[in-house]
Formats: C-alpha cells, structure tokens, sequence
C-alpha cells in the first residue's frame, strides 16, 4: 500500500498539527530533552506514555505534565537495551494505556561517554551502544509489530549532530558511531516499512541538559565558539520539532533527518 495520506490534505494548516487522540510513546522520557518531548506532545494533545530505565521522579514527571496540560501522561518502566524488556513494555502500553492502539513511538533515550579510543573495553564500547543503537533498533521492532499490525504508525529517532560531524575536544566515538548507525538505520526501515509508516530522525546540536552541564566549563567555552548561533539551545526549544513529525502536517516525509544546531554543522 502506498505511504499514508491524510484524508484531507487540504484541512486549515493548524489543526494538522493537532495530536489530539494520538497515543504515543517516549522513550528516555523523564529527564533532559525527553521531558520536554512529553511535553510538546501532550501540548499538542496526545496522550503519552513516558519509557524510563531508572528516573526515580518518573512517575512524578509524568503526572505533572499531565496536569498541566489535561491530558494523559503514565510513567512505564523498561530496559531499552533489552529486545525483551522494551518489547513487553510497548505491548503493555498499546494494551492498557492505548486501549489496543499505539499512533507515535519517540525513541529518545541515550548515554555518552568521554572515552579515548584505544582506551574502550567490551564493557565501555558495549554500554554506550547497547543504549544508543541496539536500543533504537529494539524500540523500533518493538513499534513496528505494532504498526504493521495496524497499517500505520509513525517512528521518531533522536539522533545527533554526532552522526554528521566528530565533536571536539571530546573523545566519544562510541557515541558519534552509534548516532551515525541510527540515522542510516532510520533511512533503512523508511524503506522497508514505507507500507505502514513513517520514520524520521531528529539530530540536535549541543542542548542544555546534564549531559551537557557536567562537562568543564573550559569546554563549554570551546563550544560556544564553535557554534555561530553563539549560545546552548534550551531542551524546550526542540519540542516542536517532534510535535511537526508526530502529526499529520508531514505525511510525505520519511527517512529524513532534522538537524536543529543553531548552525553548528555548517561551518
């Protein structure tokens, strides 16, 4: 069957953005730019599920978003790097919280590590892409039963400007790989799955979360000089690029990866 289509393309621009009945979920959904991806979606009316590993305020995150937007908004715990634990966790989320339907799957959650290279073990190189690559991949065949099951379903990757350039001075070529894979990973399944859905990537540039806050402030500084926007980008700034993707308003658009840096890759 040909790419989805919705029944009226020609409906007022706004309300094809509108999430409204969507049930979607997020993955690395209770911190840092996953917070606020609950949060744009939820704003734009869908019910979501937040995924967590070990957030102890997951629960907590969950139900204030959802009291600030009169939506709903349930925590559910899962091992990302697990086929097994992410596969049950989608199938409990489709069945309880869906009520047998799954429209939007975020697969958002990640690690970073500052490791030379010739100083990575199997454990090091292997905890970076258990989480970030075969993560991906197992959320992604998890969401796919669901949508081919379906007919449709639309799949959203966060990636990074790692997978188009090598970040200086940090050492991190797990991370840079593993982010690379998933964006080529995402054009594969586009590809494959183009019958019954959508997969897109979005790849952000240096955003203020822990990840980034933790590092010395001499390379915080280094940075800055290198991006021409001359600042961090706040996680809330991204949320509507994942609501764009999650709605009807791109239906044509699939394999695609955003890149949102303030012009960090252009130089």
């Amino acid at each position: 069957m040909p790419l989805y289509q919705p029944p009226n393309v020609s409906a007022p621009v706004l309300s094809q953005f509108s999430l409204a009945g969507k049930i979607v979920a997020v993955t690395g959904g209770a911190r840092g730019i996953g917070v606020e991806i609950v949060r744009g979606l939820a704003e734009a009316g869908a019910d979501v599920a937040v995924i967590y590993s070990s957030s102890k305020d997951a629960h907590e995150t969950a139900a204030n978003i959802a009291k600030d937007t009169g939506v709903r908004v349930e925590a559910f715990q899962a091992d990302v790097g697990s086929r097994d634990s992410i596969l049950s966790c989608i199938d409990k989320i489709t069945t309880e919280f869906g009520h047998g339907k799954l429209d939007v799957v975020v697969a958002n959650a990640g690690v970073c590590a500052n490791i030379p290279a010739l100083e990575y073990t199997e454990e090091t190189w292997a905890a970076n892409n258990r989480v970030n690559y075969d993560g991906v991949m197992w959320t992604a065949q998890a969401a796919g039963k669901v949508f081919k099951k379906q007919g449709k379903g639309n799949f959203i990757i966060t990636a990074s400007v790692s997978a188009t350039l090598v970040n200086l001075p940090q050492l991190q070529a797990a991370y840079n790989a593993s982010k690379a894979a998933v964006v080529h990973l995402a054009k594969c399944l586009a590809v494959e799955w183009v019958d019954f859905a959508r997969v897109n990537c979005v790849s952000p540039g240096f955003i203020h979360t822990d990840m980034i806050t933790m590092q010395p402030k001499e390379m915080m500084e280094q940075w800055l000089q290198m991006i021409p926007g001359r600042r961090i980008c706040h996680p809330a700034e991204l949320k509507s690029a994942y609501v764009f993707l999650a709605s009807d308003s791109c239906c044509y658009m699939t394999g695609a990866n955003m890149v949102i840096d303030g012009g960090y890759t252009l130089p």
